[in-house]
């Protein structure tokens, strides 16, 4: 979607979201300040982007809770919590912060989050579905600095070689080595890892061509599934 990379910029959002979502929007920041997220930047664009335009109409109205929530298609938009988390120890790993590649869009949330952290988002996702909801509702809120693409994720981002950052947004029971390859020198990779009843977060690190892993918070996440549905 939109233009190439260029200096590192909130994508613009558009108007029309009332003063109400905004105090709520405040209030669920204040609410992760108190659990621990600190950096200045993740909580800003979880401020900035309007989540209850990632779901549907009936569940807009808790859409600033800190819950995960339904998006069809037995996936869900992760607890803001989580999002804020594994976006602030993304950023937090990477010596760059002009690429990220995302596996799993989703409703394209954690998406937005992320453009408003990197100069360039790719972002995979399997159901086509989702991509074509969250490819509109991009489009609809002007983000212009992402690029959706519809396929299988374990494949990774043909066509680009690295990325300063790599997330992944549902849980493999291990790390496919073809996204392992695409983690640029000095970039960090977080994901989920693991069975649907043991799974934690996972920072691997890319310190001059050697891995290192790293293993954090307990999470639950849907399975990281290979190939493409309709």
């Amino acid at each position: 979607m939109g233009a190439k990379p260029g200096g590192m910029k909130p994508p613009t959002v558009a108007r029309g979201v009332g003063f109400a979502s905004r105090r709520t929007r405040s209030r669920l920041v204040r609410g992760l300040k108190e659990r621990g997220i600190r950096n200045l930047d993740v909580l800003a664009a979880v401020e900035s982007v309007p989540r209850h335009r990632f779901v549907d109409e009936a569940l807009a109205s808790r859409a600033y809770e800190d819950i995960p929530l339904p998006i069809g298609y037995q996936q869900t938009i992760s607890q803001p919590f989580i999002v804020a988390l594994m976006s602030e120890k993304l950023i937090a790993g990477s010596a760059g912060r002009k690429t990220v590649l995302e596996v799993g869009t989703g409703c394209g949330y954690q998406t937005a989050i992320l453009a408003h952290l990197y100069e360039w988002v790719c972002s995979i996702e399997r159901i086509q579905s989702l991509f074509e909801r969250a490819e509109s509702t991009l489009a609809t809120l002007r983000v212009d600095n992402v690029e959706l693409r519809y396929g299988d994720g374990y494949d990774g981002w043909k066509g680009r070689s690295t990325f300063d950052s790599i997330l992944l947004t549902a849980a493999p029971e291990c790390i496919p080595l073809t996204i392992l390859a695409q983690l640029a020198p000095g970039g960090c990779l977080v994901a989920p890892v693991g069975k649907a009843t043991d799974q934690r977060l996972r920072i691997v690190s890319n310190r001059r061509g050697r891995l290192y892993d790293e293993e954090a918070e307990a999470v639950r996440f849907v399975p990281l599934v290979r190939g493409i549905s309709e």
